[in-house]
């Protein structure tokens, strides 16, 4: 029994760049997205305005489900549809990459190497969520993207003041009002936490994807090697099911990140100075 490494291993280099075994899992996964997208793509061009029939059918209730699920986070089907190509890819990338680890070779076909005096068994294919490149990678992502659609959205100074509060401070002394500006100070604090919570959200969806499908490649490398035929597979089941959660678990995140972004906050200050502001009569 071999215990699987933390870090991807090395297959061959192109030039310096290292072809690791869960990075070629993660390739196939792209072209079978490709090749998918290919085809889904001829068949409507094909089809036009008749209704869409057997796998095209499929495709399109996928995509209405997901659409349904988004509409409860974005209250708006513009947002959601906005929004799709996002969430939607990330979720069936992951999901994909998470059933394919599962499959029969994935983790026991590999090249024998002679390491430190034993031999060891460096398997072609490794889950690509089960190396942290991989999911680290996909938390930037969400998080950078979050940012510039929230600077798109509502304007860059409008969402630099959701971190560097200084416009707070500028509405609560035009209020003259002791307690504003006691109220606009602390959320000026409180706007560098969620710097730092910016941070954290990287942490988080990384992390988590990442030991839940490395736990998993763990369990069933240990199950498989003391007992080989029918007792894993309700461990295998299982692992179906944490694939299934754990896309969806990144998904909503990733939308909720999103819809935060591009929604303006107003401030406790800025509505204090509009409460005062003189109605005009008509």
């Amino acid at each position: 029994m071999i215990i699987p490494p933390l870090a991807a291993e090395s297959i061959f280099h192109l030039g310096n760049f290292a072809i690791t075994n869960s990075y070629i899992n993660s390739t196939i996964v792209v072209l079978i997205f490709l090749v998918v997208g290919f085809l889904v793509k001829r068949g409507f061009s094909k089809q036009k305005d008749n209704a869409p029939r057997g796998f095209l059918n499929f495709v399109e209730s996928l995509v209405e489900l997901l659409l349904s699920y988004m509409d409860k986070v974005t209250h708006g089907r513009d947002k959601s549809i906005k929004f799709l190509p996002i969430v939607g890819t990330l979720f069936f990338f992951i999901l994909v990459s998470n059933w394919m680890g599962i499959l029969p070779g994935i983790g026991s076909i590999g090249i024998w190497q002679v390491h430190q005096g034993e031999v060891e068994l460096i398997p072609m294919f490794r889950p690509a969520n089960a190396d942290l490149n991989m999911t680290l990678a996909m938390a930037l992502f969400v998080v950078t993207a979050s940012h510039f659609l929230g600077i798109a959205a509502i304007g860059f100074f409008k969402y630099a003041n959701k971190f560097i509060k200084l416009g707070d401070l500028w509405h609560a002394f035009k209020t003259l009002n002791p307690i504003t500006i006691l109220t606009a100070f602390i959320e000026f604090f409180v706007g560098f936490i969620e710097i730092i919570s910016e941070v954290a959200k990287v942490l988080s969806l990384s992390l988590r994807l990442f030991g839940n499908i490395f736990a998993g490649e763990v369990l069933l490398t240990v199950i498989g090697s003391l007992i080989a035929f029918f007792v894993p597979l309700p461990f295998i089941a299982l692992e179906l099911l944490v694939g299934v959660v754990q896309a969806l678990v990144f998904a909503m995140l990733t939308l909720a990140y999103l819809t935060v972004a591009t929604t303006e906050m107003h401030s406790h200050a800025k509505r204090d100075t509009e409460d005062i502001e003189p109605t005009p009569a008509f």
